[in-house]
């Protein structure tokens, strides 16, 4: 029995909604197709081999302008499907601060 771990309502799309992964530094970009999608993460179907690409942290874009894009990290694959989680600003950790001398 599978457990479910999502934290967000999901909505499912009917046939999809086509989008682009494209990695942070620019170098590689892949089409998908976002299955589902909530307030925290989505379901990607993945066009094309995702070998060697670097998917701990990447865009998805959601327009074909570009100006419609998440960021995410990498929660799971299963074959030609990934989970995301998209990242806010200030999720990246902080460097640890010197506590003041007293």
């Amino acid at each position: 029995m599978v457990t479910e771990r999502r934290r967000g309502e999901r909505v499912t799309f009917e046939r999809g909604f086509g989008a682009h992964m494209m990695g942070i530094d620019g170098t590689w970009r892949r089409d998908c197709t976002m299955e589902d999608v909530s307030e925290t993460g989505a379901k990607l179907t993945i066009e094309g081999s995702v070998e060697g690409l670097h998917l701990k942290e990447f865009f998805l874009l959601l327009s074909s302008t570009g100006l419609a894009y998440r960021r995410c990290e990498l929660a799971w694959v299963n074959g030609d499907q990934i989970g995301v989680n998209f990242l806010k600003m200030g999720d990246k950790k902080k460097k640890a601060r010197r506590p003041a001398e007293a």
